[in-house]
Formats: C-alpha cells, sequence, structure tokens
C-alpha cells in the first residue's frame, strides 16, 4: 500500500488522530508529573482541541475510511467543530476549579473531557453500526465518571447513578434495535440497513427501529426519557454540566441524523408520528417543569428538554432545509446554553435560583452577560437564540407544520416566565451577600467566548446559514 492510499484512508480521521494523540499526551504527563504541578494539562488538553480544530480547516477530513464505515464530510466536519468547542468551553471552566478543589485529580478531569470528545467526533463520521455504538460508549463512559465527579455529594452520586442506570438502557436498548435491523439487512452499514427498511417494510423491523429510537431518546433526554436529567445536573459539578448539558444531546441528534437520514431515500419520515410526537412532549413539558424549580440548574435541565424537543422536530421533516436549520440550531444551542452554565459556575453556590439575587450589583458585566444568554435562550431578537426559532419555524411552517409553530410560538411564553425569574433576582432582588462575585481568567474567557456566538452570530447569522446550509446538503442531497 503507498503511502497516498494510506493518507487517502486516514485523511478522513485527521483531526480524530489529533484528538487520540494529545489525549495520549496529556495521559502520559499526568502519570509522569507530581502532583501539584499538573495545570499544566489542562491547556495542554485545550491546545489539542484548538489544534484539532484547526485541522478541520487545514487539513480537509473528506473521503471514505476504514471500508465504509467512516466517512468524512461537510456535515461531519461542521458537527466536529461544534464538539471541539464544546470540549473546550468545558476545559476553560475546570482550570481553576480542578486545581483548587481537586488538586490530585486535574489530569482525569481533562482526560475524560477529552475521551469524551473523541466519541462525539467519531460519532460525526459514523457510517456502521459497530462504530456508531462503540463511538456512542466512547462518549459516553467518562460523562459517568464526570457526573459523579463530587464524591462526597450525595446529589452528585445520585445523579450519576441515574445517568449510569439509564445510559446502560439506552445502550442495550440501541443495540438490540440496530442489531435487529443489521441482521435484517444482512450488514452493518447504515445505508444498506435504511435501504433494506425502505424496500422491505415489516413490523419487525418498526418495532426495532422504536426500540433503537427509545435507546437514543435516553441520551437525549427526551420526554419520556428525561428523569436522569434534573437530578444529573443538579448534582454534577458545574464545570462538568458545562459539558454534559450540551455535548452529548447534540451527539444523540448526530447519531439520528446518521441513521434515519441513511441510503437512498434513507428513512426520513416527514410525517413520522414518534418523532413528532416526541418533539411535541418534550417541549411542552419541558416548559411545563420547568416553571416551578427553584434550582437553577433543574430549571436549566428541564429547559435544554425543551430545546432538544425543537430540534427533534427538525429531524422528523428531515429535509435538507430542515437539516440546516437543525445544525444551526445545534450551534446557537451550544454558545447559549454552555454560557448560562458557565454563569452558573462563575457564581458558585448552591445553583439556586435564590444565589442570583443582586447578581447584578456585585458583578454588573456577569449579571449583563447572564441576561444576554437567558434572552437568546428565550428567543429575543436580535440573538442568536432568536434566528435559530425563527429558521426552524420557518422551515416547519412550510412543510405544513404550521400547528406546531404556533403551539411553539405560545409555549415560548413560559420559558421567557421562568427565564425572567433569574433575571429578576439579579437585577431587582437585594443580595444576601453583598461581595463582589471574582471570575477566574479561564472561566471569563469561557463566557467571553459563548457572549462572542450568541451576539456575534445574533447579529450576522449569514455565514453560519451558508455553512448549515453545506453541510446539509452532505447529508441531504
Amino acid at each position: 500500500m503507498t503511502p497516498e492510499m494510506v493518507w487517502v484512508g486516514l485523511q478522513p480521521l485527521s483531526a480524530d488522530l489529533v484528538l487520540t494523540a494529545g489525549l495520549l499526551s496529556v495521559l502520559t504527563a499526568d502519570v509522569l508529573m507530581p502532583p501539584g504541578a499538573k495545570r499544566v494539562l489542562g491547556w495542554g488538553a485545550l491546545a489539542t482541541l484548538i489544534t484539532a480544530f484547526v485541522a478541520l480547516i487545514v487539513l480537509e477530513p473528506t473521503g471514505w475510511s476504514f471500508g465504509r464505515s467512516y466517512h468524512g464530510d461537510a456535515f461531519a466536519t461542521f458537527v466536529k467543530a461544534v464538539f471541539y468547542i464544546g470540549g473546550a468551553l468545558a476545559v476553560l471552566a475546570g482550570l481553576e476549579s480542578s486545581e483548587s478543589r481537586w488538586p490530585r485529580r486535574q489530569g482525569e478531569y481533562h482526560l475524560l473531557i477529552l475521551a469524551s470528545t473523541l466519541g462525539m467526533s467519531l460519532l460525526a463520521g459514523a457510517k456502521d453500526v459497530i462504530t456508531l455504538v462503540v463511538a456512542f460508549e466512547l462518549m459516553g463512559v467518562p460523562l459517568y465518571v464526570l457526573a459523579a465527579w463530587s464524591r462526597d455529594d450525595r446529589r452528585g452520586t445520585e445523579g450519576a447513578l441515574k445517568l449510569l442506570l439509564s445510559g446502560g438502557v439506552s445502550t442495550a436498548a440501541i443495540l438490540y434495535g440496530l442489531g435487529t435491523l443489521s441482521g435484517l439487512a444482512s450488514s452493518t452499514q447504515l445505508e444498506l440497513m435504511a435501504n433494506h427498511a425502505t424496500m422491505m417494510p415489516t413490523p419487525f423491523a418498526a418495532i426495532a427501529a422504536a426500540i433503537a429510537l427509545a435507546g437514543v431518546g435516553f441520551k437525549l433526554g427526551v420526554v419520556p426519557f428525561h428523569f436522569w436529567v434534573p437530578d444529573t445536573y443538579e448534582g454534577s459539578p458545574s464545570p462538568a454540566v458545562v459539558f454534559l448539558a450540551v455535548g452529548p444531546k447534540i451527539a444523540g441528534l448526530v447519531a439520528l441524523v446518521q441513521v434515519l437520514l441513511a441510503g437512498d431515500d434513507g428513512l426520513r419520515l416527514a410525517s413520522w408520528a414518534p418523532l413528532v410526537a416526541l418533539a411535541t412532549l418534550s417541549m411542552l413539558a419541558g416548559n411545563l417543569l420547568a416553571l416551578n424549580q427553584s434550582n437553577a440548574k433543574r430549571l436549566l435541565a428541564f429547559s435544554g428538554v425543551a430545546h432538544v424537543g425543537l430540534m427533534l422536530l427538525a429531524l422528523a421533516m428531515g429535509t435538507q432545509d430542515a437539516i440546516a436549520s437543525l445544525l444551526f440550531y445545534t450551534v446557537a444551542y451550544l454558545f447559549t446554553n454552555a454560557g448560562v452554565f458557565l454563569v452558573v459556575h462563575a457564581l458558585g453556590g448552591d445553583g439556586s435560583i435564590a444565589s442570583f439575587d443582586g447578581l447584578a450589583r456585585r458583578n454588573a458585566g456577569l449579571g449583563m452577560m447572564m441576561l444576554v444568554f437567558l434572552l437568546s435562550l428565550g428567543g429575543i431578537p436580535f440573538a442568536v437564540g432568536f434566528w435559530a426559532k425563527l429558521y426552524l419555524f420557518l422551515v416547519a411552517w412550510g412543510e405544513g407544520l404550521g400547528w406546531f409553530v404556533v403551539l411553539a410560538a405560545l409555549v415560548s411564553v413560559l420559558g421567557l416566565f421562568y427565564y425572567l425569574r433569574i433575571a429578576r433576582a439579579m437585577f431587582m432582588n437585594p443580595p444576601a451577600d453583598p461581595t463582589p462575585v471574582k471570575v477566574d481568567t479561564s472561566t471569563a474567557i469561557a463566557i467571553a467566548v459563548c457572549v462572542f456566538g450568541v451576539v456575534g452570530v445574533g447579529l450576522y447569522p449569514g455565514p453560519l446559514v451558508a455553512a448549515a446550509e453545506v453541510a446539509a446538503r452532505a447529508i441531504v442531497p
């Protein structure tokens, strides 16, 4: 085999190989370095993610690899970039806190972030059941550990146990469902499985697909598979929640895109009742359950359930414009949701809404940034969240789902109500503790990146829309 042939085979995985090399380097350094001198490992993890991001742009990782089990294209490049940014934000959030709170486990924290990000990155180009499941587990197992990172916190242990149990059930369901479809098609390639299910539909195949969908539903945290989400968010350390609240959900949607839109006609079912039903239930239940929450993490967890419901609708439509709107929404969700949890992390405390009292007086800049994120979550012009919802609603209206658009617009009023509860606490309530809130440098950088994403893309969304459309054409010709 010539070097050129080897490069063609590895080129789609170039960014993933950079990420793997960085992960192994951080692991080796963690073993060799003495405790108390491992702050550099966080910067090494950050440099790894930045280098992998640059590799996506410079090396153009396209083509097939490992037979037809992995494919690099514009879609994979787009979502990998989203994952790498999310991983970098989580690393920045954990730089200071890992040194002060977990000095003997600094390297482990960053290794877990890198390993989970690598799993998401491999998921972006998976075209084979085995590759898909292995990537899913590489993403998921580190998250169980991160959720239980605060070992002395009973809530953290409980949330991690719920995540572990739901993760095990979801993996079993995915393996059973996709394994059955693979057996019926006599192939592990997603494209051949989709073509077989389209040309030779059977009740058995439909049941297997529904079981696999339920498995992914657990990982997404959509209704009725959402019960682990608020407890896990509340009990996990805030730097880990920055990553946990964004990356796995986007990865689950990417996995569904790979399965449902594979093949000549794929399984794209613009009016497929299960997906539309899950989207509607998640949007309604997420907003309603968020209303009575007194803890900001739990409130934002239910808010995330509602947002995933909206993104699931874009997948249910399955058209090129719908997938483009989904990709745009993932970027908006990344910057907005990560930004909110970064502020929660910077504020410290127990994460209750009462802990936000008087934040505008204790740190005016942090209060204004939190307000920007909340307005973006509520879809207020001209933050990026507004364009994300508008783009999705326009596509849904064009596909004949006007009833969903009207319902979503009405339910959004509930979202504004509970988001503004936090805003009221920040700007109208007196602070219980007048001590100024100090934000460490790395967390401040991460928050600034999120503000730039929310405001910058909100004011000038055109380039991101164009990139999302190019990526969507790669998955839906």
